[in-house]
């Protein structure tokens, strides 16, 4: 004779393995497509303010954009500061969509800073403008966190803009940093 114990081990067992045996299947949605639109190599050129008074750094570089199935996006980016042929930083993006959370969700990471951005966002009715929210380190205020925004827009299917933006202490928000990517392939 079996002990509840048993049938309970038993069950477990049979479950696992019906779950080891069914791979998780996911179907690409609309949003899923959008983000393949990324998918190629690019040339960028961008603007930034670093430090409040000075002016803007520029940079240039190349990002490639690479699937993960038909449900993620892969971009990566090397930069270089105008006037300095060495690379100054390596950039690392992910982007999807969560169906459930009915949101874009992503990270970014550089070579240049200490934080890992976790993005959410939405995109616009026109399906031209993904808008990603995020908090992190304020470039104004030691040891504080403030709300940025990273929004990426396609103005054509070879030319995309993204616009960063944080939100200053006066409840407006500022934009620091504007790069242009143009399609290579």
């Amino acid at each position: 004779m079996k002990s509840t114990t048993d049938e309970t081990v038993d069950t477990a067992k049979d479950t696992g393995a019906a779950q080891q045996e069914a791979p998780m299947k996911v179907e690409a949605q609309k949003e899923h497509h959008w983000l393949q639109k990324m998918v190629g190599t690019w040339t960028c050129e961008s603007e930034a303010t670093v430090e409040p008074g000075k002016p803007p750094s520029q940079w240039k570089g190349t990002e490639t954009v690479r699937p993960l199935g038909e449900i993620w996006v892969l971009a990566e980016g090397q930069q270089n500061e105008e006037n300095n042929s060495s690379c100054t930083g390596i950039t690392m993006m992910t982007l999807g969509y969560d169906p459930q959370k009915k949101r874009f969700v992503g990270t970014f990471i550089g070579s240049m800073m200490t934080n890992m951005w976790l993005y959410e966002g939405t995109l616009d009715a026109a399906e031209k403008v993904l808008t990603l929210d995020t908090e992190g380190p304020s470039m104004s205020a030691e040891g504080k966190l403030t709300k940025y925004k990273d929004v990426i827009e396609f103005k054509s299917d070879n030319d995309r803009r993204m616009t960063s933006e944080m939100l200053g202490e006066d409840g407006k928000w500022q934009k620091f940093m504007t790069a242009t990517y143009r399609r290579v392939k």
